[in-house]
């Protein structure tokens, strides 16, 4: 399928945030300073620190785009982005980690091939480096790259990271989509999903700024055993239909 029609960008931002005092105001700062940013929604999951004091700051000063909803209990980042999904109103919806591995900066370069009519999703790929990216854990690069290779072969996508946090979407397809895996699932589960409707699928270049364990990184091992189970189940025991709520429209 071709996607022919320009949309004028009202991009949502979903900011899933858990324990990030540190850098979520730096986020958030560079997240509207994209020119025609339509709204920010942060979603805090059951923080402990100082994150959900933040949030409700920069939503105060900023009234007319930013705004929290709090998780009551920590469910993981797949629920607070669905919280943060069925939330958001755009036509164009992107995540953007609070932790600041990846640069706001480079959004409007993401969501680009979308803005210019020629994409349905964008994936921002860490292994087509745009500018710079952090040299880190050679097991977490190997984990990736086996999980890219058996995603694809179950897709038959040419993807080259999969589990990137840079996902952007219309707003129509990731609004109707049945989301249903937990703690950090969802790159699996939105990948086999867009694979099943045909989406017109772009990946660009993006710059990595990764952290280390002592710096607050969270996914371990288990995520990645999981990621595993996750493939199989939503490319092969999952059906379009059940995918989605109700099939969003591609155009021809």
């Amino acid at each position: 399928m071709t996607v022919r029609h320009q949309i004028p960008p009202r991009l949502s931002v979903i900011v899933p945030a858990y324990n990030e005092e540190a850098t979520l105001q730096s986020v958030i700062t560079k997240v509207l300073a994209i020119p025609g940013i339509f709204e920010v929604v942060i979603v805090d999951d059951c923080s402990t620190d100082r994150t959900k004091q933040i949030a409700e700051t920069l939503a105060s000063e900023n009234q007319s785009i930013v705004r929290v909803i709090r998780h009551p209990v920590n469910r993981g980042k797949t629920e607070a982005l669905k919280t943060g999904f069925a939330a958001s109103s755009g036509n164009i919806v992107i995540v953007q980690d609070a932790d600041l591995e990846y640069d706001p900066a480079e959004i409007a370069h993401v969501i680009d091939p979308i803005v210019r009519g020629v994409a349905d999703v964008v994936f921002g790929s860490r292994f087509q480096v745009r500018k710079a990216a952090r040299v880190l854990y050679f097991y977490h690069y190997l984990a990736n790259v086996g999980l890219t290779f058996i995603s694809n072969m179950l897709t038959n996508l040419n993807l080259t990271d999969v589990e990137t946090g840079y996902k952007a979407f219309r707003g129509e397809i990731i609004r109707k989509m049945v989301i249903s895996s937990s703690g950090f699932g969802f790159e699996i589960e939105v990948t086999a999903k867009i694979a099943k409707l045909h989406c017109v699928i772009y990946e660009v270049p993006i710059s990595y700024y990764g952290r280390t364990y002592q710096e607050g990184k969270k996914i371990g091992a288990k995520d990645g055993f999981a990621a595993l189970w996750y493939v199989v189940k939503y490319n092969v025991l999952t059906t379009l239909e059940s995918s989605y709520v109700q099939l969003p429209a591609l155009e021809d």
